[in-house]
């Protein structure tokens, strides 16, 4: 299982004094350094944390491999078709939100969402698609064309105290999803505590996790935090 490290919070310290530190080039390379297998940038609309500049400059940076996280905006969707990241993730977003708050509401014919999808992929770019644990929403995701797709783990971040409905529902989505040909990533609210569980889900090839690594990076450190992360994902997959 490859885990991709979020850095857009690394973005939010800076931005919240408009300077330039902390760095997330650096913050990618110290991720890097502790055995991410990737590093994830979401480029918002409102451009709240991580800027344009911050993508370009990790494009040529990052060693492994870039996800840019993107709403289906036409002036994101040409960004980042100029700068080829490795993959991108197309997500839904909004302006008034504080993170994303669910899936993509993939329709029949909605031609902005087809749309990003091709000028991603003319451009080289492998597309996942951020959607809920529905398995009507994995087959439509199927018939959009795109190789990949990200399984929203909200519900199950938000419930996994209470019983294993929301495990339950990620398991079904993911064997689902790997039984038609679409490899399976993860994230959302994935936390050292709450992990484990859904590591262990076999279909699943990747976790995305941002927001719990930078915040215990405060008291551990950037490396320390990552390696403990990868640490428990290892360990859930090979008991």
């Amino acid at each position: 299982m490859r885990l991709y490290v979020n850095i857009d919070h690394v973005a939010t310290l800076r931005e919240a004094r408009k300077t330039d530190e902390p760095d997330p080039v650096q913050a990618a390379a110290e991720c890097e350094q502790a055995g991410a297998r990737g590093i994830s940038v979401h480029l918002r609309e409102d451009r709240r944390h991580i800027q344009d500049a911050d993508v370009k400059a990790l494009a040529e940076s990052v060693r492994t491999v870039l996800n840019l996280e993107l709403g289906a905006h036409d002036e994101i969707v040409k960004l980042g078709a100029r700068i080829k990241p490795f993959q991108a993730t197309l997500v839904p977003e909004k302006r008034q939100e504080i993170t994303t708050e669910g899936g993509l509401a993939l329709r029949k014919g909605d031609r902005r969402i087809k749309g990003a999808i091709d000028g991603l992929q003319r451009a080289g770019i492998r597309v996942s698609l951020f959607i809920d644990p529905s398995l009507k929403t994995i087959d439509m995701a199927r018939e959009l064309g795109v190789p990949a797709i990200e399984l929203h783990t909200g519900r199950y971040a938000h419930t996994w105290r209470k019983g294993d409905a929301a495990l339950n529902e990620l398991q079904r989505a993911a064997t689902h999803a790997k039984d038609i040909g679409l490899a399976v990533h993860a994230g959302h609210g994935l936390t050292y505590d709450n992990v484990r569980p859904v590591a262990q889900i076999p279909e699943i090839e990747e976790l995305n996790i941002g927001h719990s690594i930078v915040s215990n990076a405060v008291f551990w450190g950037l490396e320390e935090a990552v390696r403990r992360m990868k640490k428990l994902v290892i360990e859930a997959r090979n008991p």
